[in-house]
């Protein structure tokens, strides 16, 4: 990604989100040429110079310090993933030689499989920051088994997300899980601008889904720790869980997704009813135990 541009499109467009009343600014009524904030209005909001926030929405974040940028989270209304995003832009320094070099890994340890092993009644998975599914639990490749039928690997959850025709069958509330996802990614994109992998994942959307052009052009961040999900099985029905992410504090970019349901609900009964459809299924694993000896 053209930095200067990245910059100057996505405060562009977060100013252009907050009209003058949620900004606590009078409008004075009448037509504004500008959608949202004007430049003048972010300056003063942000405690710097028109000409200075002129000169930062045109790509120059260079020098800028924590209290500008503190600032312009503030009046630009940033949530958590926003501000880390903006902090990413203007912290961005060219990457020694060897690390652009540097492979990501692709094999897990061991041990973190007989982790997920260990989790027996809730569908446990680890995941990378290109949204890699790396490796399941039992419950977890039942419940993914839609996205696993493709023999790709790593199985990767923005490919069937954009690219797979059963995704929207298979998570009713589609659109919100296209919008993080494009989200999720674009804020990894920043942190690790020398990820060939997720440069090629990007590429392919870009290319063949229309729909992923244009959330990806919306300039969102989003992170994604904790909320409900809604997921369609195509053998046990509708279910409502809830996901917990944790990063791993030994491998910190690989996250670990629990999901579990609300005790004695449909739901509830539903993943013991997928528990006991795995076990008659012959299951694509989605990493590590194809590749043990």
């Amino acid at each position: 990604m053209d930095d200067r541009a990245e910059i100057r499109e996505f405060l562009a467009s977060r100013r252009a989100r907050i009209t003058p009343e949620q900004a606590g600014l009078p409008s004075y009524g009448g037509h504004r040429r500008v959608k949202g904030l004007r430049r003048e209005e972010v300056a003063m909001l942000a405690g710097v110079s028109v000409d200075y926030y002129v000169r930062l929405e045109r790509g120059n974040l260079s020098g800028a310090s924590d209290a500008v940028l503190d600032g312009v989270a503030r009046a630009l209304h940033l949530d958590d993933a926003e501000r880390q995003y903006l902090y990413d832009l203007a912290r961005r320094a060219p990457a020694p030689a060897a690390a652009r070099r540097r492979a990501p890994a692709r094999r897990l340890r061991p041990a973190l499989q007989y982790m997920l092993d260990a989790i027996g009644d809730a569908p446990a998975w680890i995941h990378n920051e290109r949204q890699d599914l790396l490796a399941t639990n039992h419950l977890a490749g039942a419940l993914y088994a839609p996205l696993l039928a493709d023999p790709r690997r790593p199985a990767n959850i923005a490919r069937f997300v954009y690219l797979d025709p059963a995704a929207r069958a298979f998570l009713p509330d589609w659109d919100r899980a296209a919008d993080d996802t494009a989200a999720m990614l674009r804020g990894e994109a920043r942190r690790n601008p020398y990820d060939k992998d997720l440069s090629d994942l990007i590429g392919e959307l870009s290319t063949r889904s229309e729909v992923f052009r244009r959330r990806w052009a919306d300039h969102n961040v989003r992170q994604h720790r904790t909320g409900p999900k809604k997921i369609h099985h195509p053998a046990v029905g509708d279910l409502e869980l809830n996901f917990e992410t944790m990063s791993l504090t030994s491998d910190p970019a690989l996250t670990l997704v629990i999901y579990t349901a609300v005790p004695d609900t449909p739901s509830a009964d539903a993943l013991r009813l997928l528990s006991t459809w795995a076990a008659t299924q012959d299951q694509p694993e989605a990493g590590l135990r194809e590749r043990r000896t």
